[in-house]
């Protein structure tokens, strides 16, 4: 526990190092713009380094939940948890998140301590932090292309919908699969399985939050293809009368 401690301490030094040194470099920007570069870059590397403990290193995490922890899977693991003790003490203190986020920034730390602290099932909590990360560079992509005002073009409509995509196919359709296979195998622990259940859970209201966002973004860009398309009209006809 006293390793934990000391490994996590040093992550979320080297997190909060890393704003600091962004900020200093980015001194024209905001303090939200560099958080945000540091969720990016976290996003970014976590991303790696999980794909990386699933796809080779193993072992595969829907064949084999519960097992021991390695030290690689650690290694993320403690990456992870700095950074998200990092993270939410920023939300908090500048008060930009709302209660859904700060409750998904709370059970990633909870079940990060839980994964650390048991010793075990550390490689399908990887599995969950790259499902969970592998759409957060074009979450962030979407707030750095309206924070310069280019949000409403090809762009923006590319990154919205990969976003919509990725999170459907990774967090909902593969993230049920690895769902069933906590629960159905014997090895993990109860309080491990109810986590997964909560994780779960959490990213289905995010997944309605952002259908509603779809279907809204969808029915105003029908709008005003239907406006345009009838002002081209009015103009086509105006041109033909003289």
């Amino acid at each position: 526990m006293a390793l934990m401690i000391v490994e996590t301490s040093c992550s979320l030094i080297g997190w909060l190092f890393l704003y600091v040194l962004l900020c200093h470099l980015n001194s024209e920007r905001d303090c939200e713009w560099n958080c945000r570069l540091v969720t990016l870059l976290h996003g970014i590397l976590i991303v790696c380094v999980t794909a990386y403990i699933g796809f080779i290193a193993g072992p595969w995490p829907f064949t084999h939940p519960g097992t021991e922890n390695t030290s690689l899977q650690i290694l993320a693991l403690v990456l992870s948890l700095g950074y998200f003790i990092f993270d939410m003490a920023w939300c908090v203190y500048f008060r930009t998140e709302g209660p859904v986020m700060l409750a998904h920034h709370t059970m990633s730390i909870l079940g990060i301590v839980l994964a650390l602290g048991l010793g075990e099932s550390g490689i399908e909590t990887c599995a969950v932090l790259f499902g969970s990360e592998i759409t957060n560079p074009l979450l962030q992509a979407r707030w750095f292309l309206k924070r310069m005002g280019r949000y409403d073009s090809l762009a923006g409509d590319v990154v919205d919908l990969l976003f919509i995509l990725l999170f459907a196919s990774v967090r909902i359709g593969v993230g049920s699969r690895m769902l069933y296979c906590e629960l159905a195998s014997p090895k993990p622990s109860l309080i491990v399985k109810v986590g997964g259940v909560a994780i779960y859970t959490l990213s289905w209201i995010f997944m309605i939050d952002i259908a509603r966002f779809a279907c809204k973004k969808t029915r105003g860009k029908y709008r005003r293809w239907k406006e345009q398309h009838k002002l081209d009209d009015a103009n086509g006809h105006a041109v033909k009368v003289k």
